[in-house]
C-alpha cells in the first residue's frame, strides 16, 4: 500500500521525491514504491463569494449588509485575471490530488505543507471540502534537506493533533472574509460610489495605515526647537588636540546662548585640570539571528529598490532550494534541540574563511533558548552549499549566513575612556567631559567588515593641566521624527508598537530591545503574522492608501481621508488589532475557542456596518449636478449639494450617496401648528438656518410666535423641528 504526500508547491514535492530517490514523474505527481508525491499551488480553494451564497448579492446595496453566512463554504479558486471563471490549473491539480487519494492502493494521506497557520489550512481545506475519510498524517519540517525530510517522515503526527492550528487558520480566514466583504462593500457604497472607487477595508490593512498616518501627523505637527552647547579644544603636553563638552547639573543643553557666550570670554587664556579619568572595558555582542521581519528590515534598509515583499519571495525561493530554514518565523533564537544540527552547519560554512580559526561553536542562551521560540526557530543556512545563485539571492543568503556565523565569533571588545576636566573660575560652575573609544578585539565585526568610528584621546593623567586652545558655542536644532520605512513599520507591526515608542531606528538599539520585543512576539500581540506583513504593505501601495519616496512611506490623500473619517475606530486601533491577533495565537495554543473568536468578529462587523451606514462625514465631498430643469431652492446643510422640490417634499439631490436631508410637504408637526410647508419657508430655512412664524397654534389653541429649526437627532438619525420662542 502507498501514501499520498501533499506538498505546498511543486519545488517542495521534488525535494521530498529526491529524498526518497523517486524518479518517476507523472502528470501532477511523482510515483514511487511507497509514496505518491503531489502538490498544491498554495491555496487551491477559496471561500465562496457573497453572490455564491445568494444571487441577490451580485449588486451591492446597503440594505443587503451585514452579510454573514451561516455556513462558510469553499470552491475551486477563481482565475486571477477573471473572477467569473475557475482557475483551470487549480481545477486540474485538485482533480489529480483527489484521484490519488481515492486510489485503491492508497491507505493514507500525509500533509507536507508549511508548518504554520496558512500551510495547515492549505491542505485541511481540501480534506474538509472533499470529506476525506482515509487516515491523515502531518509532516512537520523546518527545512527540506534530505536528512530532515527522512527524520520528519519517521516522526509523523496525526493531522487531528493540529486541530488548534487549523482552527486559528480557518478563524483568521473567516474573520478577514467577514470584515473585508462587509466593510469594504458598505464603505464603498458610502464613500466611493460617486467616483466608482473601491474603498478597501481590512483587519490588518487599516491599523497598518494608521501607523503611517500617525507618523506623518507627528512630522507635520513637529515644532522646531533649539538648544546650545559649549565646546572647547584642548592641547596635551604632546601637542595633541582633542575636544571637550561643557556640562552643568548633568546636562550639556542650554537654552540661552548669551550665557555660554560669556563663558567663552572667561575661558580665554585659561587652563583646565584633569580631575578624573575612567577607563572601562566593554563587550559588544552581534545582533540576534534573523526572524523574517528583521531580515526584511535589514535588506530593505541596506539595498536600494528592495521591498519587504521582495525579500520574502527571495527567502522563500532559498528555502525551497534547501539552502535556508523556514523563513516565515517570528523567532530570533533556535530551539535547544537544534544544537547538533547548528554545529554541523557551522562546520560546513566556516571552511576556507579567512577568520576560520576564530570561529568556535558554543551553546549559549543567546542562540539556543526554547522559551523564546515562537512556532519556528530563527532563519539559518542549512548544510547545503549554494551554487549558481542570482545577485538578489546572494544578498539575502549572505545576510542569513553571515548573521549565523557571527554568533560563534569572539565578542567584540573596546575600551571606553571618560576624562573630566575643571576650569578654576567661579563663573564656570560645571565641568568639561571628553569621551573616547578604542577597539581592542574586532571579533564578529570582521564577518561583514563593520568599521568603528573610534574617538582616540591622547595619553593624559589625572591632575594634569591642559591649555585651552579655543572655545565655541554650537546651536543644535532638534530634528522632526523620520518617516516610516519598511524596516521601522515592520517593527511596529511585529509588536504593536510595544517597546519602540522612542526608537530612532539606530542599529545599536536593536539588541537592548530584543527582550521586550520577544515578549510581545511570544504573546502573539502583533499586527498580522510574519507571512502576511509584507503583503499588507504591498496592498496599501497597490490600492493607493500609501506611497513611497525613496525608502520613506507616507499616506496619500485617500489614505488620510480614510483614517480621518472611518467611523469604526476600533479597526484603526493598534491595541484592538493586537488583541485580535493575540486571540488567534491563543486559539493556536488551545487557550481560546474558534467559535467564541468568530462571534466577537461577527458582532463587531454588525456594529461597524451600522456605524458606516449612519456616517455622513464624507457627503460634502460628493458634488452632484442638479437635474436638468430643476430649480435650486438652497444648499443642503449636510453635504452642500442642491435642495430641489419633488412631488412629496424638498430633498437633497445627493440621496444616492446616502444624504437623507428631506423636508416633507405633509409634515404633520407643521400642520398641527396650523401652517404648511411651502417653497418660500424652505428657502428661508436653508438660507438662515431657521424660519420665523407668527400666529402658531398650540394644542390648547393659544397663539404664539417662534423660530423653527430643522435638526437631526444623532441617536435616532431622524430630523425633527426645534422651537426658539419669539417674545
Amino acid at each position: 500500500m502507498k501514501k499520498v504526500i501533499i506538498a505546498e508547491k511543486p519545488s517542495v514535492a521534488k525535494n521530498i521525491a529526491d529524498a526518497y530517490k523517486i524518479k518517476t514523474r507523472r502528470d501532477g505527481f511523482y510515483e514511487g514504491d511507497d509514496y505518491l508525491v503531489t502538490w498544491a499551488f498554495g491555496h487551491l480553494l477559496q471561500l465562496y463569494d457573497a453572490k455564491d451564497y445568494d444571487e441577490n448579492m451580485k449588486g451591492w446595496r446597503m440594505e443587503k449588509f451585514p452579510f454573514i453566512p451561516e455556513d462558510f463554504k469553499y470552491k475551486i479558486k477563481c482565475d486571477s485575471s477573471n473572477r467569473e471563471v475557475v482557475d483551470k490549473g487549480a481545477e486540474k491539480q485538485i482533480n489529480i490530488i483527489k484521484s490519488l487519494i481515492d486510489r485503491d492502493d492508497v491507505d493514507g494521506v500525509i500533509s507536507a505543507t508549511d508548518f504554520d497557520r496558512e500551510g495547515q489550512v492549505i491542505s485541511d481545506e481540501l480534506f474538509i471540502h472533499y470529506d476525506i475519510k482515509k487516515p491523515i498524517y502531518r509532516l512537520l519540517l523546518n527545512e527540506w534537506t534530505e536528512d530532515e525530510v527522512k527524520k520528519g517522515m519517521a516522526n509523523l503526527k496525526p493531522n487531528s493533533d493540529m486541530k488548534p492550528l487549523q482552527d486559528a487558520g480557518i478563524g483568521r480566514q473567516l474573520a478577514d472574509w467577514t470584515i473585508g466583504i462587509n466593510l469594504t462593500s458598505v464603505a464603498t457604497l458610502r464613500y466611493g460610489a460617486s467616483e466608482k472607487k473601491t474603498i478597501n477595508m481590512g483587519r490588518v490593512l487599516l491599523p497598518t495605515l494608521k501607523i503611517i498616518y500617525d507618523r506623518d501627523k507627528e512630522i507635520e505637527n513637529f515644532k522646531e526647537s533649539s538648544y546650545f552647547k559649549l565646546l572647547i579644544n584642548l592641547k596635551s603636553k604632546d601637542n595633541i588636540e582633542f575636544e571637550s563638552l561643557y556640562y552643568e547639573n548633568g546636562s550639556e543643553k542650554f537654552e540661552k546662548k548669551d550665557y555660554l557666550d560669556n563663558l567663552t570670554k572667561i575661558l580665554k587664556e585659561k587652563q583646565a585640570v584633569v580631575i578624573d579619568k575612567e577607563i572601562e572595558k566593554k563587550r559588544e555582542y552581534p545582533q540576534s539571528l534573523f526572524n523574517l521581519s528583521n531580515l526584511q528590515g535589514y535588506i530593505t534598509s541596506k539595498y536600494k529598490g528592495w521591498t519587504s515583499d521582495k525579500v520574502l519571495k527571495v527567502a522563500q525561493g532559498l528555502y525551497e532550494k534547501k539552502l535556508i530554514t523556514y523563513p516565515r518565523t517570528a523567532s530570533s533564537v533556535l530551539e535547544e534541540s537544534l544544537v547538533d544540527k547548528a554545529q554541523k552547519v557551522l562546520e560546513t560554512h566556516k571552511k576556507g574563511l579567512p577568520y576560520e580559526e576564530e570561529i568556535k561553536f558554543i551553546k549559549s542562551k543567546r542562540v539556543f533558548d526554547n522559551s523564546k521560540v515562537e512556532s519556528h526557530s530563527a532563519i539559518t543556512p542549512t548544510y547545503v552549499i549554494p551554487k549558481g545563485l542570482s545577485a538578489e539571492e546572494q544578498y539575502v543568503y549572505n545576510a542569513i549566513k553571515n548573521r549565523f556565523i557571527m554568533q560563534f565569533m569572539p565578542v567584540a571588545e573596546f575600551e571606553e575612556t571618560k576624562i573630566t576636566l575643571k576650569v578654576n573660575d567661579e563663573h564656570l560652575k560645571g565641568e568639561f567631559i571628553s569621551k573616547g573609544k578604542v577597539e581592542i578585539i574586532k571579533g564578529w565585526r570582521v564577518v561583514e567588515k563593520i568599521e568603528t568610528k573610534d574617538t582616540i584621546l591622547p595619553l593624559i593623567e589625572k591632575g594634569e593641566n591642559l591649555y585651552i586652545v579655543d572655545s565655541k558655542v554650537n546651536k543644535v536644532t532638534k530634528k522632526p521624527p523620520k518617516y516610516h520605512t519598511e524596516k521601522t513599520l515592520l517593527r511596529v507591526m511585529e509588536t504593536c508598537g510595544k517597546s519602540f515608542k522612542n526608537d530612532k531606528d539606530e542599529e545599536e538599539n536593536d539588541e537592548k530591545n530584543t527582550e521586550e520585543m520577544m515578549q510581545a512576539i511570544l504573546s502573539g500581540f502583533s499586527i498580522g503574522t510574519p507571512a502576511t506583513r509584507a503583503e499588507t504593505i504591498k496592498k496599501l501601495k497597490d490600492i493607493g492608501y500609501i506611497k513611497t519616496k525613496g525608502k520613506s512611506l507616507t499616506t496619500t490623500e485617500l489614505g488620510r481621508t480614510i483614517v480621518e473619517i472611518f467611523p469604526a475606530r476600533e479597526l484603526l486601533d493598534l491595541e484592538y488589532t493586537g488583541k485580535l491577533e493575540k486571540t488567534l495565537s491563543d486559539i493556536e495554543k488551545g487557550k481560546f475557542k474558534k467559535e467564541d473568536f468568530l462571534n466577537l468578529i461577527y458582532d463587531f462587523t454588525r456594529q461597524s456596518v451600522e456605524k458606516i451606514k449612519n456616517d455622513n462625514s464624507m457627503l460634502h465631498k460628493f458634488k452632484i449636478e442638479k437635474p436638468e430643469g430643476a430649480e435650486e431652492i438652497g444648499k443642503c446643510p449636510v453635504c452642500g449639494n442642491s435642495i430641489i422640490e419633488g412631488e412629496k417634499g424638498f430633498g437633497c439631490i445627493n440621496w444616492k450617496n446616502g444624504c437623507t436631508y428631506t423636508i416633507w410637504k405633509n409634515d404633520k408637526f407643521i400642520e398641527s401648528l396650523g401652517k404648511m410647508v411651502t417653497k418660500e419657508m424652505v428657502e428661508l430655512l436653508l438660507k438662515n438656518g431657521k424660519v420665523g412664524f407668527r400666529n402658531l397654534r398650540s394644542k390648547k389653541g393659544t397663539l404664539f410666535s417662534a423660530y423653527l429649526r430643522y435638526e437631526k437627532d444623532e441617536k435616532t438619525g431622524y430630523y425633527s423641528w426645534k422651537f426658539e420662542f419669539i417674545n
